[in-house]
């Protein structure tokens, strides 16, 4: 099932099982994974976009094997929080994903993340080719971790 919002997605997540963040690029996918905890996002792997079905299913491979509960897409937006062609692109890819999958799917706006990711690979002193292999699973991370961040601070208000 497929959630616009971060609460719904939350509430349909099972507890102690990692929750998947993608970023979907057109030529790959990066792939971030988080704890058990939902407390940090780590980068995973970099998965090159080939079709479809076999993109799928490595990513459902990951999924399986990592016991992941959930999965988030970041969603493209645009500055002004309109959506284009790679938002809609990115909502296909989680509507033929959801016919092959129960687990939850949820989208978090991505503007920037990209950007972030690039800014702390130059921080690091990455090389230009360490960062092109790199930059999609690590700004999928970024993308994961503010979700994380999201529901940790809903957690908090619903404990209050």
């Amino acid at each position: 099932m497929i959630f616009e919002d971060i609460a719904a997605f939350a509430g349909a997540l099972p507890h102690g099982r990692a929750i998947m963040g993608l970023d979907l690029g057109t030529k790959t996918i990066g792939v971030a994974l988080s704890d058990r905890l939902w407390s940090v996002a780590s980068p995973h792997e970099t998965v090159k976009r080939v079709k479809f079905t076999e993109d799928a299913a490595r990513l459902m491979a990951i999924a399986a094997g990592r016991e992941v509960g959930g999965i988030i897409l970041g969603l493209p937006r645009n500055m002004d929080g309109s959506e284009g062609p790679r938002a809609q692109s990115t909502r296909a890819f989680a509507r033929n994903l959801a016919r092959l999958t129960e687990l939850p799917i949820g989208y978090w706006d991505e503007r920037l993340s990209t950007v972030a990711a690039e800014r702390a690979l130059l921080e690091a002193d990455a090389t230009r080719k360490r960062r092109m292999q790199v930059i999609d699973n690590i700004a999928a991370a970024y993308i994961l971790q503010g979700v994380l961040d999201r529901m940790g601070h809903m957690r908090a208000e619903h404990d209050r």
